[in-house]
């Protein structure tokens, strides 16, 4: 499902032809895989939000978090020891 982008900014770039027949799909499934594959790498570096990230890849958030997990992706910002220490001083103020 497409979701519409709001205050958009095109960019082009150029792709060898040769290249582009090799990768055996139509230039839009191109374009969607790319900003996708993007939208997850920036993601799992910590460069975009999830819901950016989403944005980017044009689904919905849900749908990115639950993609990003099956493709690997830590979806959580913090490791074992971050969460358990994020958790218990939320533990504190209840």
């Amino acid at each position: 499902m497409r979701y519409p982008m709001k205050n958009v900014r095109e960019i082009k770039f150029q792709i060898p032809t040769d290249i582009f027949l090799s990768v055996s799909m139509s230039e839009e499934k191109l374009i969607n895989e790319m900003r996708k594959l993007v939208a997850f790498k920036y993601f799992s570096e910590g460069r975009l939000s999830s819901g950016k990230a989403s944005e980017l890849a044009q689904m919905s958030k849900a749908e990115f978090l639950v993609e990003a997990s099956h493709m690997g992706t830590d979806i959580l910002p913090y490791s074992d020891i971050e969460l358990k220490r994020e958790l218990a001083c939320h533990e504190d103020n209840l």
